[in-house]
């Protein structure tokens, strides 16, 4: 089974802000030097689209998959491979600026377990009471305070 991340316009309106803060230290040399030579035009300009297509790219392809033993929390490049029996306590959190977390929303949970080397995952899926659902079937042993 497979859940997208919510995403909600904080969430939105924080990547923009920040992207539009990368544009202007990408750019602001440019202003302040007048720089018209081309390569460096180039590097700053690649330099801002491979840093914002990063950011854009984790930020957007946030997915939860179950799988048979574990599940997956992947987005961008980052990925987290939770065992079912690894799992300890699950709840709810809008703390989404600290600790590990794959997620685009403030409507998150936290997912406890034992392999984790900061102690938890926040993670925010789109469908958060079919997720809880299919967690509470895969992980009976799991404290779920939602």
């Amino acid at each position: 089974m497979f859940f997208r991340s919510r995403v909600d316009a904080f969430f939105v309106h924080f990547i923009w802000i920040t992207i539009f803060i990368i544009a202007l230290a990408s750019f602001f040399p440019l202003f302040i030097e007048g720089a018209t030579e081309l390569p460096v035009i180039l590097i700053l300009t690649s330099t801002f689209f491979i840093v914002t297509g990063f950011i854009l790219w984790c930020t957007f392809s946030v997915k939860y998959v179950f799988y048979q033993d574990y599940l997956l929390v992947k987005g961008g490049p980052f990925k987290s491979k939770i065992r079912y029996t690894n799992i300890t306590k699950v709840s709810p959190t809008r703390d989404i600026f600290t600790g590990y977390r794959i997620l685009s929303s403030r409507d998150a949970i936290e997912i406890f377990y034992t392999t984790a080397a900061l102690g938890s995952v926040k993670i925010s899926p789109n469908d958060k009471e079919e997720f809880i659902t299919e967690l509470k079937k895969r992980c009976p042993h799991a404290q779920i305070q939602i």
